[in-house]
């Protein structure tokens, strides 16, 4: 079980907070699903959130069913760190946390995510003064360090529990090595070893068998699953029996009918911007379909679609067929 502070978070999973992925539809999907403990938004800019962005706002949406709930913010300026953690304790999240841990490059050249690994003395400002500003439970995620030269994973995780921080989650790549080579667990048990705070483990965590494997083999206290969620939105589930000590099962072709409309319809439902919704109907339907026989037939049908409920009935129809075939 993990606990920031008062807040229990079981099962011991946590959704990883993905660009473009982790918004308000798809959390609520997981959460009707069932068996995630903690999901987490797509990380929202300091500099965007404290100077009044629509966008910033509209992606700060949630409602009660998602939580516990945690936004994560991003950013090199301290004060405005403290401000954004302000704003996000003002909506009510369970959880802020900061991001020291994104490799992208618009974020680097930012001097923010895995870039302020790079800077200690500058990642503890932001740490100390974002504590100093809200009273929610604090975390902050980051990676290995920078390169393979320079792993200094521990050093800002000792920062981290110094400064009054209430958990931390580790990516145990470097940013250099983005999504690419292995994940080496055996970082995140020298983190869990070294601290006394909870500690998340995440990367390469691809099937449910996998949150009980980094469970057993790092002594984290959570696992944190981001791609793998995209692709089989049902391996909190699975992972939450596993962990039970039950048999996890397979989702049928009705759960996965039901799940895709489902999450369709949310998106319909809340997306003011029809063209918007129409890609995101292309990329969730993509993701969902993977593995599925004839599954290619149906992504290559929806490219040449304009209108949401022409995919809402090439996706009927493309069940209908194979639970017929089945």
């Amino acid at each position: 079980m993990l606990t920031y502070g008062s807040l229990i978070v079981d099962p011991p999973t946590v959704l990883a907070p993905m660009a473009g992925v982790t918004d308000r539809q798809f959390r609520l999907v997981l959460r009707r699903v069932g068996g995630v403990g903690l999901v987490t938004m797509e990380f929202i800019s300091s500099e965007a959130l404290t100077r009044g962005s629509e966008r910033a706002k509209r992606l700060m949406l949630f409602c009660e069913e998602e939580r516990p709930l945690s936004i994560q913010v991003y950013g090199s300026d301290p004060e405005r760190m403290a401000e954004a953690a302000r704003i996000v304790e003002g909506l009510g999240a369970d959880v802020c946390d900061i991001n020291m841990g994104c490799p992208a490059n618009k974020v680097l050249k930012g001097c923010a995510g895995c870039a302020l690994m790079a800077d200690l003395s500058l990642a503890r400002r932001i740490i100390s003064t974002v504590r100093r500003a809200i009273r929610i439970p604090l975390t902050v995620k980051f990676r290995a360090g920078i390169h393979e030269e320079a792993l200094n994973y521990l050093e800002l995780g000792r920062i981290c529990e110094q400064e009054g921080v209430d958990g931390v989650a580790l990516h145990p790549r470097t940013a250099r090595q983005m999504y690419s080579g292995r994940a080496d667990w055996t970082r995140i048990a020298r983190l869990k070893a070294a601290l006394s705070i909870p500690v998340v483990g995440n990367g390469d965590v691809t099937t449910p068998e996998c949150v009980v494997r980094m469970l057993a083999e790092t002594g984290c206290d959570a696992v944190m699953i981001g791609r793998a969620s995209m692709k089989n939105p049902w391996i909190y589930r699975q992972a939450a029996e596993l962990l039970a000590g039950r048999a996890c099962a397979e989702p049928t072709l009705e759960d996965r009918r039901r799940l895709i409309l489902e999450h369709f319809r949310l998106l319909l439902a809340q997306e003011a911007d029809p063209r918007f919704a129409v890609h995101k109907l292309r990329t969730f339907t993509g993701w969902y379909t993977h593995g599925l026989p004839e599954g290619k037939h149906l992504r290559s049908r929806i490219n040449s679609l304009e209108g949401p409920q022409e995919f809402l009935d090439a996706v009927e129809s493309f069940f209908e067929q194979a639970l017929v075939a089945a």
